[in-house]
């Protein structure tokens, strides 16, 4: 997504700020903001299929505190889908070690690997966390790896409105109403699934599915 755009964010991050103060309690949880899988695609800065093959903890910061100190995930990226012109190779990423820094834990015996999104520092190493993209492969459904490889990019530029209650309307032609939570009290239903919300020729933006569209009213769609 365009970082503009509603990026999913954490709390805990709130928590590292208050640590560089001299803070040394954990005093927030790791809370996320709701988003389309399109959404946390779009913000990223790199977006990977990789196996887990090794960790270790490690302190980049070299902080003798505890809640500073990170996991390196040793990967073997498999493919990559976003961030060509930021990395060539991913050997590692970084997260943090506690769950309420929104760290995210990750199987080396997962055979499938992950699908892994996440922001670059300024050192170039990757980031990840509870609020990207972070999900194991076999999870995804057959729309959602379709997508990642070029719908998802075709609609950065497009608004997704999170619809939490009645009325939902949207605001422009830029824009597609996620509607999961309202149909299926879940933000992980037909539309986070199935849908990519995409401009089209005309430069207004519709939720696009290849295959055929099951029978939902938030439908205002046609191929492109």
């Amino acid at each position: 997504m365009a970082l503009s755009q509603e990026r999913s964010a954490c709390l805990g991050l709130w928590v590292l700020l208050l640590l560089g103060a001299g803070m040394e309690e954990v005093v927030e949880g790791c809370s996320c903001h709701p988003a389309h899988p399109q959404q946390l695609f779009c913000s990223a800065e790199i977006v990977i299929r990789a196996k887990i093959s090794g960790e270790k903890i490690v302190s980049p910061s070299n902080s003798s505190s505890p809640y500073m100190k990170m996991i390196q995930y040793e990967i073997k990226m498999i493919k990559m889908f976003k961030g060509f012109n930021k990395a060539k190779d991913i050997q590692y990423v970084y997260t943090p070690v506690f769950s309420s820094l929104c760290g995210v834990k990750l199987d080396s015996n997962n055979k499938a690997g992950y699908l892994l999104s996440g922001s670059m520092w300024s050192d170039g190493r990757i980031s990840i966390g509870q609020c990207d993209l972070v999900e194991s492969w076999d999870n995804l459904s057959v729309s959602q790896k379709k997508n990642l490889n070029y719908r998802y990019q075709m609609g950065c530029e497009c608004r997704i409105n999170t619809c939490y209650t009645v009325p939902c309307a949207s605001t422009g032609e830029n824009e597609c109403l996620w509607t999961d939570w309202l149909l299926d009290n879940s933000l992980n239903g037909e539309q986070a699934r199935q849908y990519a919300c995409i401009r089209r020729s005309d430069t207004t933006c519709s939720w696009y599915r290849g295959g055929p569209p099951p029978e939902k009213d938030f439908l205002d769609l046609a191929d492109p």
